[in-house]
């Protein structure tokens, strides 16, 4: 059935331009590179990032994990970066959807134990989400984390992201049912 309007993100925005580098204190955001697997690896060993994001990974499923981001982008159904500084990874960000017709995504985030508690997701979020609203036009992002997450929680709050609601019995982890808090930006809000 044909919209009645534009898409708010045309189509080719993404998959006719280059990854970019994103830069903020002291940061860069940068798309995955194949050397970055054994830090995906570490990553999903560490049990924080294993209880939220309810996944592991070995060393294939990693080297396939970090190619995705790549073929996502050209395709326009994703976008990942890795958060780095120039000498290492420190964690990853990823807008993990396209809603071109109503310019929307959602944000995934996590940060390596070592690289926690230094505001660096809150960084990460609060850069990718201005590119994303300047740069690719959308006019939504949402992040939603689980209501037993108060870290995940701080960050995203920290980011502008507004509290708009809890939704019931949403996520699966190992250990049951989360409720997951539902935090949203959209193009114009002052983060």
């Amino acid at each position: 059935m044909p919209r009645l309007t534009p898409p708010a993100i045309t189509p080719g925005t993404v998959s006719g331009s280059v990854q970019p580098i994103l830069h903020a204190e002291g940061l860069h955001l940068r798309p995955w590179r194949a050397q970055d697997v054994d830090a995906v690896v570490a990553a999903y060993a560490d049990p924080g990032i294993r209880r939220w994001h309810d996944r592991s990974m070995d060393h294939p499923e990693a080297a396939a994990w970090v190619a995705s981001w790549a073929d996502r982008w050209r395709a326009e159904t994703g976008a990942g970066w890795a958060i780095a500084t120039t000498d290492a990874v420190l964690g990853q960000i990823s807008l993990r959807s396209f809603d071109h017709g109503d310019g929307r995504s959602d944000i995934s985030y996590w940060v390596l134990p070592a690289a926690r508690g230094r505001g660096i997701a809150t960084t990460a979020l609060a850069t990718l989400s201005t590119w994303a609203f300047g740069a690719l036009g959308l006019h939504r992002i949402e992040v939603d984390h689980s209501v037993d997450n108060p870290a995940s929680c701080l960050v995203a709050t920290r980011a502008g992201f507004r509290l708009e609601g809890t939704k019931r019995g949403d996520a699966l982890h190992a250990d049951g049912w989360h409720d997951m808090h539902l935090h949203a930006r959209v193009a114009g809000d002052v983060s």
